[in-house]
């Protein structure tokens, strides 16, 4: 299952985000390092169903489908906040670096209101620089990798006569924190300097580790609490800064709302979507009504959606480039062995193969595999075929050592 970590300073509304997407209740306070260990849930990314355009009613196990769009679970964890020193472990500093480490992506949740200060710490609204937080947080991430790349790299610099090549020890000590050979291959052809890791100067090392972090943890920020002055203000500079496609405006709050009205019947909600509808006016409460006119006026009438949705999506679709699989057994059902009509969807990147999918469904089909059909054009597939985004299939393996006819 795809991670997803949550990162941030104290008091930018990491929680809140979390809880949202996932409606766990994970302790929400004003007080530094209320976080002292990672929240873990599940949340999901939405993609439109295949449902209507293969003209049939679904019936979704590992994952569920609203109003023709496919919800798919992901991994969320919310990661207890950063401050100034903590690659050296100050704070809770090397706990939560060790737990990024193994996220997928990143989204980092700043307070576009500047209601928080350098040392993440309430303040007043518009005293906090979200944009230096940013840039704090990331230096703590890429100090971290610098860190872990240097023992990599004294290594190579004391024994270079062992047979293995600098890229081959850099491989095997960053495996850890979960960066690939690929993730490797591309930060060193980015790397100004030498490739040759037993040649790098202290330069090399963190133009290197700037360079595989921001390629091995896709991020996008969130620029939470925009129903709050001066946030608009905020989300400019933010968007001046680290461009457009990568800041994503919030207001997690509204999105906790909306989520648990919905669930206790009050509205009719969709996350994602951009509006909602209130069912009974007459059994809310004044607070409850002011509160939903309040996320109408602050949130959807300027900003559309919540974005909480919207940034999850993005970090999945655009950031790691994962494309929607729906595997079947049965290729003109569309069903299951129990007849459930498009049982699962899959998460799985664009480069991804039907033999990769096999395995995702189960290691031993992925051993037996023949080939794979195209549901919708009844192609025959070889195991090296490359998936396509929205692509049905059915796997074909051997059984009992014989090939089907």
């Amino acid at each position: 299952m795809i991670k997803i970590g949550i990162v941030g300073k104290t008091n930018a509304g990491k929680t809140t985000f979390f809880n949202a997407a996932t409606l766990l209740t994970a302790e929400v306070s004003n007080y530094p390092f209320t976080t002292k260990k990672p929240n873990i849930g599940q949340a999901y990314v939405n993609a439109m169903c295949v449902c209507r355009e293969l003209g049939v009613k679904d019936n979704p196990k590992n994952s569920s489908c609203i109003n023709g769009s496919r919800f798919i679970p992901i991994q969320l964890i919310d990661l207890p906040g950063l401050i100034k020193g903590s690659w050296k472990g100050k704070g809770l500093g090397t706990r939560f670096l060790s737990v990024a480490s193994q996220a997928d992506a990143l989204i980092h949740v700043a307070d576009a209101s500047g209601s928080v200060d350098s040392d993440g710490k309430l303040t007043k609204p518009g005293m906090g620089n979200p944009v230096a937080d940013i840039n704090d947080i990331e230096e703590e991430l890429v100090r971290w990798f610098a860190k872990s790349i240097e023992k990599t790299i004294k290594k190579i610099k004391k024994y270079p006569k062992k047979g293995t090549s600098g890229q081959g020890l850099l491989e095997r000590d960053l495996a850890g924190l979960n960066i690939t050979s690929e993730h490797i291959t591309r930060a060193l052809e980015k790397t100004l300097s030498t490739s040759d890791p037993g040649k790098w100067t202290r330069d090399d090392i963190w133009n290197f580790a700037e360079n595989v972090r921001e390629i091995s943890k896709p991020t996008v920020i969130v620029a939470n609490k925009m129903d709050l002055y001066p946030a608009e203000k905020n989300y400019e500079k933010l968007v001046e800064e680290f461009g457009q496609a990568f800041v994503t405006p919030a207001a997690s709050d509204a999105e906790l709302a909306l989520r648990r009205a919905e669930q206790k019947g009050y509205v009719e909600y969709v996350p994602g979507e951009e509006d909602f509808r209130v069912r009974s006016r007459e059994k809310l409460t004044v607070e409850q009504r002011e509160a939903l006119v309040y996320v109408e006026k602050r949130v959807f009438s300027k900003m559309i959606r919540t974005g909480v949705q919207f940034a999850l999506n993005t970090c999945v679709f655009k950031l790691l480039s994962m494309n929607t699989i729906y595997p079947v057994e049965d290729g003109e059902k569309l069903s299951d062995k129990k007849g459930n009509v498009l049982p699962d969807a899959f998460l799985l990147p664009y480069n991804a193969t039907v033999k990769d999918l096999a395995g995702q469904i189960h290691s031993q089909l992925a051993k037996t595999m023949i080939y794979a059909v195209d549901a919708r054009t009844k192609i025959r597939l070889p195991v090296d075929y490359r998936l396509k985004d929205r692509d049905v299939i059915r796997i074909i393996a051997a059984t009992k050592g014989k090939e089907p006819h």
